[in-house]
């Protein structure tokens, strides 16, 4: 049990170095682009094109990993991570950098996918939400120290540091995956039809939908953080950065809480997630221009926003069961893809309207959340019904005997309906 411990910390660990490499190049930006010669626009570019790389090729790149030795597939996308924040470190071309972003984003699904899925298989059924809750708090803690800690180095000994602290914390999930992380070969690998299955299913499409709008209501107001603070509530960079730092904290605990939550009850915790999403943003507006009550609702943001990456990953992990790393990621997929709406529509809203303005942009991709979520529930309802009612037929079908024989198209039929495909 303790193996099994330290096995699901090392995939934290490299949730963490994964993030840390993805999210910290944002607070490095002015530097890459006076050292490197770029325009700002230019360098924005190497965050960019990292979402959209994940948006674009996440499910297929997991496809094709899904044959391999898992241990193997996880260990050799922590090492991409690596070796891609030594080029960083080391580079003085733009053109490079761009590239080996682009690189370590084709593994980045690959691996959370892997990650989540290898977490709650090595425990018993009733710890999977724990496990992967663990593995989430990679996530978290990046956002909270890895993503500070680069912007700190970058800033206060080098550019080159910021990157070499990425690599190295890949380089320690590296050897600890060779170490704790089981060999895992694939016995009988689910066909590719199988697991592109999941995409048939007209509630799944629901779910993704769910998921986008979750995502968009979150990063469409956290994107832009610093602007609200620093035009509404009139907070300088200072402060702004102490409030990043107490949101990436009370992450981490908001992570674990949400991870109980959903322990008890799935389908509610996951409805009532965009619920408390629009309830923070009605307080943000409220007080914004307040200091101290501000203070307070960042606290309360940042537990909040926590739950977002499990509840949704563990929301939508509910119609992929039967194909968990490639639901997975499409989790990581369709986040991205929720992220890049998000903070599109937040961008121009800002531009348009001003800062304050932003949390009515979040409150209504909430309220879409919600109504889709309905609609996805009442699919699963109605489809329950008709799949009982077709189970009654059968049933009276095989009392009347042979007369009233029913076609192994028609037992087909009625338990397509009860899946709700």
């Amino acid at each position: 049990m303790r193996k099994t411990s330290l096995t699901v910390l090392v995939l934290a660990l490299g949730v963490f170095g994964i993030i840390t490499t993805e999210m910290g190049m944002v607070g490095v930006l002015p530097r890459v682009s006076a050292e490197l010669g770029v325009t700002p626009s230019a360098a924005g570019w190497l965050v960019g094109v990292f979402a959209l790389v994940i948006a674009v090729s996440g499910p297929f790149t997991t496809l094709l990993a899904s044959g391999i030795d898992r241990k193997k597939v996880l260990a050799a996308a922590i090492a991409v991570f690596a070796l891609s924040n030594a080029v960083y470190a080391l580079t003085t071309q733009y053109e490079v950098m761009l590239a080996f972003r682009v690189v370590p984003a084709l593994f980045h699904p690959v691996f959370f996918a892997v990650a989540l899925a290898t977490a709650a298989r090595l425990v018993p059924a009733k710890d999977a939400t724990r496990a992967t809750t663990t593995v989430f708090a990679g996530v978290t803690v990046g956002f909270a120290f890895g993503v500070p800690l680069t912007s700190y180095l970058a800033e206060h000994l080098s550019l080159a540091s910021a990157f070499w602290f990425g690599a190295l914390v890949n380089l320690v999930a590296f050897l600890g995956i060779l170490r704790f992380v089981p060999s895992m070969p694939v016995g009988q690998r689910l066909a590719y039809g199988a697991q592109l299955n999941v995409l048939k299913r007209p509630r799944m499409w629901l779910t993704i939908a769910s998921v986008v709008l979750v995502f968009a209501a979150m990063f469409s107001v956290y994107g832009y953080f610093a602007e609200y603070l620093g035009q509404v509530t009139h907070m300088d960079g200072t402060w702004v950065s102490a409030m990043l730092m107490a949101f990436g904290i009370v992450m981490i605990l908001g992570n674990f809480a949400f991870g109980s939550l959903l322990r008890r009850s799935l389908v509610g915790t996951a409805v009532a997630y965009p619920v408390l999403c629009l309830v923070v943003y009605v307080l943000l507006y409220a007080v914004g221009p307040l200091l101290a009550p501000m203070i307070l609702a960042v606290l309360i943001w940042g537990a909040v926003h926590s739950g977002g990456l499990v509840v949704s990953q563990s929301w939508l992990g509910r119609d992929a069961s039967d194909a968990p790393e490639f639901g997975n990621s499409l989790f990581i997929s369709f986040s991205n893809l929720g992220i890049t709406v998000g903070t599109a529509v937040g961008g121009w809203v800002l531009a348009e309207y001003g800062a304050r303005q932003l949390t009515w942009v979040g409150s209504g991709f909430a309220v879409a959340a919600v109504m889709v979520m309905g609609l996805r529930l009442r699919w699963e309802r109605v489809g329950a019904g008709r799949g009982a009612a077709g189970a009654a037929a059968l049933g009276a079908a095989g009392d009347v005997g042979a007369a009233g024989a029913v076609s192994a198209a028609d037992i087909a039929g009625a338990e397509g309906v009860s899946r709700g495909d």
